[in-house]
């Protein structure tokens, strides 16, 4: 029984070094909330031409296998 709790002090007495490492600052989250939806923006628009203008896609200088790639991104329910 004691080996069990032996093993677990390690772990108790660095709870500083463990915070310091994991913390993340409010403006870091907002900056990733906000490039993920800038991403899936751009995906959702991506295949709005694709289906409604694909001759538009080589305009911006993607192929066609890209292009599903990015699209293929998008979660189930918007594809």
């Amino acid at each position: 029984m004691n080996d069990i709790l032996a093993t677990c002090a390690p772990l108790a007495a660095r709870p500083a070094e463990i915070k310091s490492r994991r913390r993340y600052s409010l403006a870091a989250l907002r900056s990733l909330i906000a490039l993920r939806r800038e991403q899936a923006y751009f995906r959702f628009e991506l295949k709005r031409i694709a289906t409604d203008n694909p001759h538009l896609i080589d305009d911006i200088g993607l192929t066609r296998k890209e292009v599903e790639a990015e699209i293929a991104k998008l979660p189930f329910w918007q594809r």
